[in-house]
């Protein structure tokens, strides 16, 4: 009978590599065990697995459960194996849930055995780390794969951001009728103990909300009459999130309103309790809310200065809690987009009205909302058409307040653009005519400055001023896009020329530079994913800047499969979690200047592995422009 065992496992993936002897000890280590058919044997993210299973007959399914519906789905048939994964990258938790499809035979090796293997044979792990790497583009190995915490903090805040509102909010919250004097809803508030109070109209509605803030500022600090009706000074409409949005937009939402209280609602819009800033700050630890207050109180450059430079240990702390890249990027360029409108309130207000509508646009990477740690400026300025005999005082205006925004923000921290491209550079502080004129030469001309000109200025979007002269000037690119479809194949075949950094062999490509040797610069090949965004967006007319947000309008709209958009997104996310890890760990841990340039040789071996999967994604990608967008598509 082990002779039997032992020619079985013989020809089991990764055991056949084992030496005849190892092999023995493995048969020997093994116990049987038989199950029927439809029986759930193990399930995702709860039941603790002490052995290996190898199918030595039948055949299971193993699954992600999702809001009831079954993703990752694989079959297990004879000589397949489980738990391997869950055991060496999961903490022996089950990744999936398995369930027999018809009666089924496994062998069972205890996982102390298999961790020895492990140890002894490098080729052995490796089996099963390629077979991880493979997955990691996909839930839920994208999550495994980012944190290295110990069990308890994993436990407590590995998914703080991505936790739901509703295990964190206080349900017992103060409301009383907007007619209630202020003095009977701020003896409410001190009786129950509550920092804010709902009010009611008359039809019981909850229309808004009387914060201790307002208190001091509205009431106190101006002396308002006590006995005035609460609906005077309450704030209206009520800002809401619903109780399955996640900690991470209710951050975005204090922040981008400057709040320190949210009303959180059911899926009817009624009221279910109030989030504060405090609530998050004991659930979190470092609040970006309170970062983003202290920027909203700050009075001089050197205060905003002090704040900006905060920013990189609160990322760091952030990702050491798990957070998401995409989460990371979000809430960098809140804080970016609010230094901004103080640094532009500033200098209108020093300038005086100005003579035009204006919109002050910010360009590339913040234009995409995927601004890192290495801060840069690319902006610029679009003002309307004026008169003829205006044109010279209106466009020194603006040239002038570009210059002032330009500036402060180099002080505060955002270095000048290495190329000029920016609000102070008299080529970029134009009116909307000559920007029209600009979109439609980069549109219709093929050298390589115009495909430049048109990757950075094409990522545009409001940072102050007029929204719709950011708007007319969208419209009016996708009108001219409308007319040549040879911009896509020219841009697609610039793009083309350029390769993920993989040899013939899949192994990752790295160069010495003046700056470091044996690395690669992670920018490059994200840039392969943006441009590839970026023009399929342009093609199909989707006015979303982000990345990841222009990759889901194309699944949506069917130009991207399910599958296609996940292992896209999950790539280019897995990039940017490394490419801002290593630059929080250069400027917060080693006291440098932020770069790109990874060195794989310091990456663990599962990145390496990550990375080289997620240049494959590229490569597909940049297979499908190929095919769609480089052939012959009667240019006319």
């Amino acid at each position: 009978m082990n002779d039997q065992i032992v020619d079985f496992m013989s020809s089991v993936e990764p055991f056949d590599i084992l030496p005849e002897k190892e092999i023995s000890r493995v048969a020997q280590s093994l116990t049987h065990a038989g199950f029927p058919a439809d029986r759930t044997l193990f399930v995702q993210n709860k039941s603790i697995l002490n052995h290996i299973y190898i199918v030595s007959s039948g055949k299971m399914e193993k699954f992600i459960l999702e809001e009831e519906d079954k993703k990752l789905r694989d079959i297990l048939g004879e000589k397949s194996i489980y738990g391997a994964l869950s055991v060496l990258f999961n903490k022996s938790i089950s990744i999936r849930t398995v369930r027999t499809l018809e009666e089924s035979k496994l062998y069972l090796l205890p996982k102390e055995h298999f961790l020895d293997i492990c140890s002894r044979y490098p080729e052995f792990i490796q089996f099963f780390a390629r077979a991880f790497c493979s997955h990691m583009l996909q839930a839920p190995y994208q999550a495994l794969i980012t944190g290295n915490m110990d069990d308890e903090k994993q436990v407590s805040s590995s998914a703080f951001l991505n936790f739901k509102l509703r295990d964190i909010f206080s349900r017992e919250f103060a409301s009383c009728s907007e007619y209630a004097s202020i003095k009977e809803a701020a003896a409410l508030m001190r009786d129950l103990n509550k920092s804010a109070v709902v009010t009611m109209n008359a039809l019981d509605q909850s229309i808004g909300l009387l914060t201790d803030n307002d208190l001091r500022s509205k009431v106190v600090s101006q002396n308002y009459p006590v006995h005035n009706p609460v609906k005077e000074i309450a704030s209206r409409p009520l800002i809401t999130l619903s109780e399955d949005s996640q900690v991470f937009e209710a951050i975005i939402m204090m922040m981008k309103h400057s709040v320190k209280h949210l009303v959180i609602t059911d899926d009817r819009d009624n009221v279910l309790g109030i989030a504060t800033e405090q609530d998050l700050l004991l659930a979190q630890g470092r609040s970006p809310v309170y970062l983003m207050r202290e920027i909203q109180l700050a009075q001089t450059i050197e205060e905003l200065k002090h704040r900006q430079l905060q920013v990189p240990g609160m990322i760091k702390s952030l990702m050491d809690s798990g957070a998401r890249a995409g989460h990371l990027n979000r809430i960098i360029t809140e804080i970016s987009d609010a230094i901004l409108k103080i640094i532009a309130a500033w200098a209108i207000d020093e300038m005086g009205h100005p003579p035009a509508r204006f919109a002050f646009m910010i360009l590339g990477s913040e234009g995409r909302k995927e601004q890192t740690l290495k801060t840069d400026q690319d902006n610029a300025i679009v003002y309307e058409d004026v008169e003829p005999e205006r044109e010279e005082e209106v466009r020194k205006y603006f040239l002038e307040l570009g210059d002032r925004i330009c500036t402060r923000l180099d002080e505060v921290g955002f270095s000048f653009c290495n190329f000029g491209i920016m609000a102070r550079n008299p080529k970029w502080c134009q009116s909307l005519g000559q920007w029209k004129t600009y979109f439609w030469d980069w549109i219709h001309q093929v050298e390589p400055e115009d495909l430049l000109h048109s990757s950075i200025f094409f990522d545009f979007r409001l940072g102050y001023g007029d929204k719709g002269m950011v708007n007319e000037l969208r419209q009016y690119l996708f009108q001219s896009l409308g007319k040549w479809k040879g911009f896509f194949r020219h841009f697609a075949e610039n793009t083309l020329r350029f390769k993920p950094p993989l040899d013939f062999f899949g192994n990752l490509v790295i160069k010495n530079t003046k700056e470091k040797k044996n690395s690669l610069d992670i920018k490059q090949p994200m840039q392969l994913l943006v441009d590839f965004a970026r023009l399929y967006a342009l093609k199909y007319f989707i006015a979303e800047t982000n990345t990841l947000d222009r990759l889901e309008r194309l699944r949506q709209q069917g130009v991207l499969s399910g599958q296609d958009f996940d292992e896209l997104s999950h790539a280019y996310g897995f990039m940017m979690l490394l490419r801002l890890s290593h630059q929080a760990r250069m400027i917060v841990d080693d006291g440098k200047t932020a770069d790109n340039l990874i060195q794989p040789k310091m990456l663990t071996y599962i990145d390496r592995q990550s990375l080289k999967e997620a240049f494959k994604r590229i490569k597909t990608a940049q297979g499908k422009m190929r095919m769609e967008l480089t052939q012959d598509i009667g240019i006319s």
